[in-house]
């Protein structure tokens, strides 16, 4: 028990602080800890303890989580609203070096997020989930290069193709896309990492993808926090998923979720791409209660293939439905050639000597 009165652990102290090292934190640097009424508080303390462990001049950021006015619950879209309206808090968060994020959506797809990256400020989005995930998510020295790497091919190519043994077969046309990744730290002005992270992804312009994605047993909604159980059929045209097939409550579900919302965005292509962190294991989600694992740890599981609908920048797309999809077995190919086969990373995408999948 620390002196706030919220439970940490010395180990969560020390894994949050080498991943803000890693984050270029140093002594004498403005640090926010920005959370809302409903973030985790052993979260909230436990990234302030580490940035004070470093040496960085912290200040805490706390605004009121803002009611849901439904009809859903939302989880897990990285498109907080916690600042919508809060300008003295974006301006806080402007003015520091350094934003731990531990808003309960997080800030990834927020309006708010441009204003405080142009003012040069770097922002480290952490998952809101049981702080013990974090024992095992050390910084890994070699997968800011190989995620680099990875993104490099993807601004190389012109089409990104997903097949799989259950039947996915998708083409995305990647021009006019936005080419990202992440590995987790953020050390540049006027960046956004999440962590942990891992994932080489495109933001598709608009009319850029179609085909079909299908999910078989042991994929995962992660907006459900849930494993797949009964395969599910999603038909992409012209971006948008026209529809759901399948008979089981995944297919069921997944419909009834995404038409709630009353808004066409929120089956639209979001962001596609695969995923790179090998210590990132597909099994993970099977062990925690769904209030503490948020799942950000199997989008970046080494070798799957995340689709995502709802939000989407690129193709002028903003809504409040979004799903992320992880899909694991399948290919990825950037103009033919292979990236990813069956659920395996390239030898020159994974670590020396590593499997490049997910082998739990």
């Amino acid at each position: 028990m620390n002196p706030t009165g919220v439970p940490t652990e010395w180990a969560w102290i020390e894994r949050y602080a080498e991943v803000f090292a890693a984050s270029d934190v140093t002594a004498g640097e403005l640090a926010v800890v920005l959370s809302e009424s409903r973030s985790r508080p052993d979260v909230v303390t436990t990234a302030r303890l580490a940035l004070q462990h470093l040496g960085a001049r912290v200040a805490d950021v706390v605004v009121p989580t803002p009611p849901n006015p439904g009809p859903v619950p939302i989880r897990s879209t990285g498109a907080s609203l916690a600042l919508t309206g809060q300008a003295a808090a974006v301006a806080a968060c402007a003015a520091a070096d350094f934003v731990a994020d531990c808003t309960v959506e997080g800030l990834l797809h927020a309006p708010q997020l441009d204003e405080i990256l142009a003012a040069g400020t770097r922002v480290l989005m952490i998952s809101a989930e049981h702080p013990e995930n974090a024992e095992r998510w050390p910084v890994d020295p070699g997968l800011a290069e190989r995620v680099a790497r990875g993104v490099a091919l993807l601004e190389a190519a012109g089409e990104m193709t997903i097949t799989s043994p259950a039947g996915t077969d998708l083409t995305v046309d990647l021009t006019g896309a936005v080419r990202a990744g992440s590995h987790g730290a953020t050390t540049g002005p006027g960046t956004i990492a999440h962590w942990p992270g891992g994932l080489v992804l495109a933001f598709p312009a608009a009319g850029t993808v179609s085909g079909r994605v299908v999910l078989a047993p042991g994929d995962v909604n992660l907006t459900f926090k849930t494993y797949v159980r009964d395969r599910v059929e999603l038909i992409v045209e012209d971006d948008t998923v026209t529809a759901i097939v399948g008979d089981g409550v995944d297919a069921i579900l997944l419909r009834e979720y995404l038409a709630a919302f009353g808004e066409p965005e929120a089956f639209a292509t979001s962001h596609v791409g695969w995923g790179m962190n090998t210590a990132a294991r597909h099994t993970a989600m099977a062990l925690w209660d769904k209030a503490d694992h948020n799942g950000t740890e199997l989008r970046a599981v080494a070798g799957n293939v995340v689709f995502s609908t709802g939000a989407n920048e690129v193709a002028g797309r903003y809504c409040r439905g979004h799903v992320d999809l992880p899909l694991f077995g399948c290919t990825v190919r950037l103009d033919g050639e292979a990236v990813v086969t069956d659920g395996v990373l390239r030898p020159d995408l994974a670590p020396a000597g590593g499997t490049g999948g997910d082998d739990a």
